[in-house]
């Protein structure tokens, strides 16, 4: 009998430590998710955070809440899931400034090491855009018109470090064109500032500025994507003017705090990808100008590595104070 019990103990202990490695997936979510958006309500990123949210709240009976921690280009809501307990509960649903801001500056975290990739949730392009009262048409005449000018043409950007920011800078390093940077609090300040004439070029979002171009409010000179967008056919990219190489999108991710179960973090990834691929959502996030990507943790990570890398020498290579 203690034979049998002994042959029976390295089974069941088998058994128990299997069950032990399925738990992370089997028991979660087990409380309240926290889905943390380091911007303020209202702004495209909230809504994809608020789409997941709906998702994750029509599949499980467990709260979700989103929390808005604007501030510091992101960094104060980043740097509150870098301490989150990796357990799957408490996310982060942010921007490419994430990336950005990592080659600007030391943080309280390490955006590498402390997170762990979901999934890419949806790419925003770019385009440089003008007032209508500037007299040029093709990015050759904008960079000629800006060379031009005793002090430059300024170009507005919604804050330091931002996509809308290291576009402008990428461009003037690439190209010799002379701008001045103008920083705003905010894309709604920029458009204001910008449709008022107050500044006169923008390296926009098209989520946001799509519809002044069709309304001729704004000029579209180029887009910055590597290729042309459906929704502007006639408009050239950066690359295509003259300059290869060129290349910047904005984009939309997902993270959980490093050591997050892999099971946990393949569930939050199927979940989200499957929300994109309801026809209800792509329709919402290509009509806002957002093309839905949905990739593997593997995926991403991958890229955010080499956005991070990316972004660290464009920052290097424009001067910006704290790059490192």
């Amino acid at each position: 009998m203690l034979k049998g019990l002994a042959c029976a103990l390295p089974a069941a202990l088998a058994v128990l430590l299997l069950g032990t490695s399925l738990c992370p997936a089997q028991s979660y979510p087990s409380k309240q998710i926290e889905i943390v958006v380091p911007f303020v309500a209202g702004g495209t990123t909230d809504t994809v955070a608020r789409l997941i949210a709906q998702r994750f709240s029509d599949r499980w009976p467990q709260p979700v809440i989103v929390n808005n921690r604007p501030g510091g280009g992101g960094n104060i809501g980043a740097g509150l899931v870098a301490k989150a307990v990796p357990d799957g509960h408490t996310l982060l649903v942010t921007t490419i400034a994430f990336a950005i801001t990592a080659g600007l500056q030391k943080q309280s975290y390490d955006a590498i090491n402390d997170f762990t990739a979901i999934t890419e949730i949806a790419s925003i392009p770019i385009m440089l855009v003008v007032h209508p009262s500037l007299p040029v048409h093709t990015v050759k005449e904008f960079i000629a018109y800006s060379q031009a000018q005793p002090s430059g043409v300024d170009y507005a950007s919604s804050g330091p470090g931002t996509s809308t920011h290291l576009a402008g800078e990428m461009f003037r390093t690439m190209t010799g064109a002379k701008l001045v940077h103008v920083p705003f609090k905010g894309n709604a300040e920029v458009l204001n500032a910008l449709l008022g004439g107050h500044v006169k070029a923008h390296f926009a979002l098209t989520a946001s500025s799509l519809q002044y171009v069709r309304s001729g409010a704004l000029r579209a000179i180029a887009v910055t994507t590597e290729k042309r967008l459906p929704e502007l056919p006639d408009i050239p990219t950066v690359a295509e003017a003259g300059y290869p190489g060129y290349e910047i999108s904005s984009w939309q991710g997902a993270f959980a705090p490093a050591g997050t179960p892999k099971e946990i973090v393949n569930t939050l990834s199927g979940e989200i990808v499957a929300m994109l691929n309801t026809p209800e959502v792509r329709q919402r996030l290509l009509h806002e100008g957002a093309l839905p990507i949905g990739s593997s943790p593997e995926q991403f990570g991958v890229r955010f590595k080499s956005e991070v890398d990316k972004w660290a020498k464009v920052a290097k290579s424009a001067g910006l104070a704290g790059a490192h």
